[in-house]
Order: C-alpha cells, then structure tokens, then sequence
C-alpha cells in the first residue's frame, strides 16, 4: 500500500475506526482467498481461514508498526493462520495419489475419511495485483490455479509449499519471504530448490513448468460444448471421439480412477445403458468456471425423479483438442460456491427419465 491514503487509512483502522478496516478487508479479501486455497487445497477452508487472517489482523492492529506494507503483513499473517491449520494434518490428495488405475468394473467406494482437494470458483478468483506504487510490486508471471498445479503442491511440505507460492507463483523476493517467515535467505532458498524438484515429480507429462492461469481458449471451450452435448445425449462414441487414448478420469470421493481411453468408455457403459441396474439417469450439463479452466456442472434426473439433481463439478485438462484429463467432484455442496441451483427442472414436455430394470 502507498502513501497517502493508504496509510489514513490503516491509521483510522488503528484507532478503532472498523469501517477503515472493513475498507482494507475487501481490498484484500479476494487474493487472500486465493492464498489460503493455494496453501490448503481446500475452498471451503480457505474461505474460513481467510476470516481467520482478518481476525487476527483486527486484533493485532497495535502491532503493525509500518516496517512492511499492510498488504505484506496480512499475507504474512495468513501463511502462518494456514501453516497452523496444516501443522500435522495429512495432504489433501484425488483418487490418483492413493493406489493404482482401477478395472472398469471396480466397485465404487466412497472415502469420506480422506481429505480431497476441492476445486475453486472462479467467480472467487482474484489475482494478485498490488499497486504500482507499493515498494513488493512486481510482475507476476506464473500465477495459477490449475488443478494439476495444486495437486501437485499438496505434495509440499507446508514450509516449502509457503515458499514456492510466495517465490514463484506471487513472486516475492528470497528477502521478503524469509522476513514473512522469519527464516534466513539461504534457508528459504534451499527450500525452494527442494520444492521446486518435487513439484517437477508431481506434474503431468509434458507440463514440467506452468504457465499463468488465463480463461480457457475458443478451441477448448469447443471440446467442453461438444463433450456436455455427448453426456446429456448419453453417446459413448462422441465421448470416446473427445478422449485422449491416455485420458485419466476420477470421481471424488469415490476412490477409484480409471486410465485409458478405453478403460474410460468401459467404466461408463454399464452406469448409461437404461437396461442396467446401475443406469445413472439422464444428465443435464452446465458450463461453469472452476480453477480458470474448461468447467461444467452436471446434473442428473434419475428414475422417476421430477428434476435434474446435483451431481458433480466436473474440471477437465484439455491438450491438443482431446479431454487428457477429467475430475469430476461428487460432492453436492459445492453447488452454492460456483452460484449454481440444488436442482433444475425438467423442460416443458420432457420425456421421464427411462428406468432401470431396478425400477421396472
């Protein structure tokens, strides 16, 4: 924060003013937000931790005494609120990090004592963006929320995970950083050596590095179209057409995940087919952005059921025209973060949903 205004400002929040404050919140609230989901995995914890920051700020206002930016000293105050909500607590991890690629058989098992990643909004989604003015400005250049990013972070220690988002992803200086954690340069640069090596291990092939998060391109959001009129039309061939031949596909909290384009259409045969015990119903697909990547909300109208209910938040990675990979989180709650309704009605006329052979 620059001079001036800011700094009225934060000394009126100082005296007690709890509207300057208020002011100061909003100005940061969104690239915190982003912050703590980074650090955690999680959208519903950062959200909490967020308001975590904010109240631990309000009551250590005496302390700021101007040495850093405001901006810094809550950044600071929310990588420690975030470092104390990890202090031994287990990665947040997908399907894929806990056992092999399942048969297309396999049962479905819901894991409800893991910790899953969780996808982020983009409508909460705000970039790190200080002022011109402020002496940590600095460009930006490989901020992201990309779902293989943040799995990938996940596998950081939380130290060296606070180290690389601050270094590389926000761009913060090796003497800032070991300022915010009260650490010495050389230890935060060898942290970040070490964190650096680890993510390489835990990105996908062919993406070594990343890139800035952008919105999803024309092209992809041409495959994210044609992919949601395949599922509402139930047509495995158009599906199977926009699948990469290595395509990974996991349901969260269901444990298993699946490899390969075939394994892929095979797992979905049996939960489609109307004659099955295990058809799913009718979908209904919806576009949606979650982590600055092609999105879409899926519903579903099962078997004499009125509406379209909700299912899943599916984030899909798109190279080269084909979905690479697909996660599809099952968690219902999610719905209200992304602005979506529990539930859609059918269309005028609608046929039923064709039942099951359970049904008949």
């Amino acid at each position: 924060m620059g001079a001036g205004e800011g700094d009225a400002t934060v000394a009126a929040a100082q005296a007690g003013d709890e509207s300057a404050f208020a002011a100061l919140v909003e100005r940061h609230r969104g690239e915190l937000r982003v912050h703590c989901y980074r650090m955690l995995g999680s959208f519903d914890e950062a959200e909490d931790l967020t308001q975590e920051t904010f109240l631990r700020a309000w009551r250590g206002l005496g302390g700021f005494e101007g040495r850093s930016t405001f901006r810094a000293w809550l950044y600071r105050i929310a990588t420690n609120a975030c470092l104390d909500a990890l202090d031994g607590r287990a990665h947040r991890v997908l399907p894929q990090h806990l056992a092999g690629s399942s048969d297309p058989g396999a049962a479905l098992v819901s894991r409800t004592d893991i910790a899953w990643l969780q996808p982020f909004p983009d409508r909460s989604w705000e970039p790190a963006a200080p002022g011109e003015t402020e002496p940590d400005s600095v460009a930006v250049t490989r901020e992201t929320i990309e779902l293989a990013f943040l799995a990938a972070l996940q596998h950081l220690p939380p130290r060296q995970r606070a180290v690389l988002i601050l270094r590389d992803v926000l761009g913060w200086p090796a003497r800032q950083t070991a300022t915010l954690l009260e650490g010495s340069v050389a230890s935060v640069n060898s942290a970040l050596q070490r964190a650096r090596a680890t993510l390489r291990e835990h990105l996908p092939e062919r993406r070594t590095d990343w890139a800035p998060t952008t919105e999803p391109t024309e092209r992809e959001r041409s495959v994210l179209r044609r992919y949601m009129d395949a599922m509402e039309r139930a047509d495995l061939t158009a599906v199977a057409d926009l699948l990469a031949e290595d395509v990974r596909t996991q349901m969260p909290p269901w444990s298993v995940w699946y490899q390969g384009r075939d394994t892929v259409v095979a797992s979905l045969a049996a939960s489609w087919d109307p004659g099955s015990p295990d058809h799913v119903g009718r979908f209904r697909m919806v576009p949606v952005g979650a982590n600055r990547q092609p999105a879409v909300a899926a519903y579903v109208r099962r078997p004499d059921e009125p509406a379209y209910g909700a299912l899943a938040i599916s984030v899909l990675r798109i190279e080269d025209d084909r979905i690479a990979e697909a996660t599809a989180f099952h968690d219902p709650r999610l719905f209200p973060a992304f602005g979506l309704p529990m539930t859609l009605p059918a269309a005028p006329g609608a046929p039923p949903a064709r039942p099951s052979a359970a049904h008949r």
